[in-house]
């Protein structure tokens, strides 16, 4: 008799749990998420998906009208726009196609891709007969390859790309499988170079044809960057020239000091010292030319202002990119999961919320849709919005940012599922309420592979949070994996898996609700071993 009671006893509590659970959830945020429907999700994206948008390059015709048929549906809702009374954060590029750089080393000729590459220039020549070589060109307080006094006025560094790292893969400056911003950001090896005196730079990629095979393409089409023209002058000043080279290269401008850069590197992860090397008898000469242009592209805002006096100037950004790789040998990109699936979800997302205010039941703190141009081109878009916020990122909460959310990949055929990258890499507030706001409403699988530090796709460097997350701003990526149309013109939308993508959508949305509506705002509280600035 004890033992049925106290089944019965379970069964009721089990009841109640479950009721309790259920009540917990907010039934006005449901309201709004399910206005996010396959239905509208499929009109836009059978639009900005179709060969009238020309695979949606970045600067180019098929861009600016995907740029006004975004603006275009936010005006349908009743926004105003936010940047000088337009819709759009307009920013420069200049764009360099090489037409024939090579380099010289003493005698020899080595040629641009095959040898050495480059990402743009500002120079035409880099020539020096005293190059030095300074180890992995770091300066820090755990390791440093600038401890013995050299003379660099006038000479050029060169150096080898990443850091020293244990042989299971662990860096010897962060202790962990994560590496250091010294791999992430060439930029300051760069500038330590500079700062020393140095006129130029060059970078062994000890990986470098396995590394060239991915971005072939890349080098070989016109480079795209972003022109800071004399805002960043001013700051920092005209750059030093950067190559990157081979090993094969490398070693050959070594070959008058009978080193090798793989018996120096291995020589410097195992003592982590250094020593100078003045370079004997390479005379370099890496000659450019490039036909330049400039054009100009633009991200597109929408912004919904929060109904808390207090929190208002408090905003959540919700992104996505909107453009695409364009027309590739005559075919054109339609970039239907990339990343046009992220750009129709913030267009619903951006209707729930708008709805939400129009009923007086708006978020508390506001919401911004930040749809930006030039991912593609290397977060060309975001990386502006970084550096000249509309609003100030130190009253940015989080971005929430979607990119390839419309198709599944092999390991989760037939699964509701996404992959989650970064939600805990700055804020383990911000994972809880992620994993929280799942099991409440979506039961979604939340694959965490791509956020391990050692996976080598690197995806949470790889997409536009990445330029938020740089300035200590709390990020979640959500993907759903690599499939066999990426970057190819077979990017289709008859390929979309819509009713999963909406359930993405939802999620998303939810999530932001709870970050805009809650009393305070999200901790951040891990330290950011992937900050890049």
């Amino acid at each position: 008799m004890k033992r049925k009671n106290s089944l019965f006893l379970l069964a009721i509590m089990a009841v109640f749990h479950v009721n309790h659970s259920v009540a917990q959830r907010d039934t006005v945020a449901m309201k709004y998420a399910n206005t996010i429907n396959t239905q509208d999700l499929k009109k836009h994206l059978f639009t900005l998906a179709s060969d009238e948008y020309e695979g949606r390059e970045t600067g180019k015709p098929g861009q600016k009208k995907a740029a006004k048929y975004i603006a275009d549906y936010y005006t349908s809702l009743g926004v105003q726009p936010v940047v000088n009374g337009s819709w759009f954060q307009t920013y420069p590029l200049k764009v360099e196609s090489n037409l024939g750089s090579y380099a010289m080393l003493n005698a020899n000729r080595y040629d641009f891709v095959k040898d050495f590459y480059i990402f743009g220039a500002e120079w035409t020549e880099m020539k020096s007969d005293q190059i030095v070589f300074m180890g992995y060109g770091i300066d820090d307080a755990k390791y440093s390859d600038y401890k013995s006094k050299v003379d660099l006025k006038g000479k050029v560094v060169m150096c080898l790309m990443g850091e020293p790292m244990e042989e299971d893969g662990k860096s010897k400056i962060t202790n962990d499988y994560a590496p250091s911003e010294w791999s992430q950001d060439w930029e300051k090896k760069t500038q330590i170079a500079k700062d020393k005196g140095a006129v130029g730079i060059i970078f062994v990629n000890m990986y470098y044809d396995m590394y060239v095979s991915r971005i072939r393409y890349w080098l070989e089409v016109p480079s795209m960057q972003l022109d800071y023209g004399k805002k960043r002058e001013e700051t920092a000043g005209a750059p030093i020239p950067e190559v990157f080279i081979s090993a094969r290269m490398a070693n050959d401008i070594l070959s008058g000091s009978k080193k090798t850069v793989e018996a120096l590197s291995k020589k410097m992860s195992k003592s982590m010292k250094s020593k100078p090397l003045a370079v004997k008898k390479a005379s370099v000469n890496f000659h450019v030319e490039q036909k330049k242009e400039k054009l100009e592209a633009e991200n597109v805002l929408c912004y919904i202002e929060g109904s808390d006096p207090k929190l208002k100037n408090e905003v959540v950004v919700i992104s996505a990119h909107y453009d695409h790789i364009g027309i590739v040998n005559g075919e054109i990109n339609n970039g239907a999961d990339d990343d046009g699936s992220g750009t129709v979800s913030t267009m619903e997302i951006a209707e729930a919320f708008v709805k939400a205010k129009n009923e007086g039941r708006g978020p508390r703190r506001s919401i911004l849709i930040l749809n930006v141009s030039g991912e593609e081109k290397g977060l060309l878009g975001s990386e502006w919005y970084s550096e000249y916020p509309v609003f100030p990122l130190e009253n940015t909460v989080v971005d929430l940012n979607i990119d390839m959310i419309g198709r599944e990949d092999k390991k989760h055929a037939g699964e509701n599922y996404v992959y989650i990258i970064g939600s805990d890499k700055l804020s383990t507030e911000l994972h809880a309420i992620s994993e929280k706001t799942n099991k409440t409403y979506s039961d979604m699988v939340l694959d965490y592979t791509y956020n391990d530090p050692k996976d080598p796709n690197r995806f949470y460097y790889r997409s536009d949070h990445y330029n938020f997350a740089k300035h200590n701003v709390p990020i979640i990526f959500y993907f759903s994996g690599v499939h066999e149309d990426y970057h190819k013109p077979t990017d289709d939308v008859e390929k979309i898996l819509f009713d999963k993508m909406a359930n993405t959508a939802k999620l998303i949305f939810y999530t932001a609700w709870d970050i805009a509506n809650r009393d305070t705002r999200l901790k951040v509280d891990v330290v950011n071993d992937f900050e890049n600035h």
